[in-house]
């Protein structure tokens, strides 16, 4: 596999499964790396953090990403099903050490 694109297993919300190669040198965020891989992402502000819609929960590679902000903790404390293991889509920008990652779609779809 080249070096710039990982795979990430992504698992919809009605139970299936797929994994996606995604190039890690772009600047796109997983939000906007999920939505051009046609699934079912509202993502109604845009990407700021604002709506968490973008919801996932990171199966496998939790380790692998950075801290949460302040704004994205503020943000998943309003969601009754979030826990440790929810992150925003929208402010995930992924590298090569996350090759290998699992999330399972969560965010709301209205």
């Amino acid at each position: 596999m080249e070096d710039n694109l990982i795979q990430v297993t992504v698992i919809d919300r009605d139970g299936t499964e797929n994994t996606i190669d995604v190039p890690t040198d772009i600047n796109l965020s997983l939000m906007e790396i999920l939505k051009a891989s046609e699934y079912d992402i509202l993502a109604s502000c845009g990407g700021m953090a604002l709506c968490a819609t973008c919801h996932v929960e990171v199966l496998e590679g939790l380790d692998n990403l950075p801290e949460a902000n302040d704004q994205e903790l503020d943000m998943l404390d309003t969601l009754p099903d979030a826990d440790e293991q929810s992150r925003l889509a929208c402010q995930l920008h992924l590298h090569p050490n996350n090759n290998g990652m699992k999330i399972k779609l969560k965010g709301s779809l209205q």
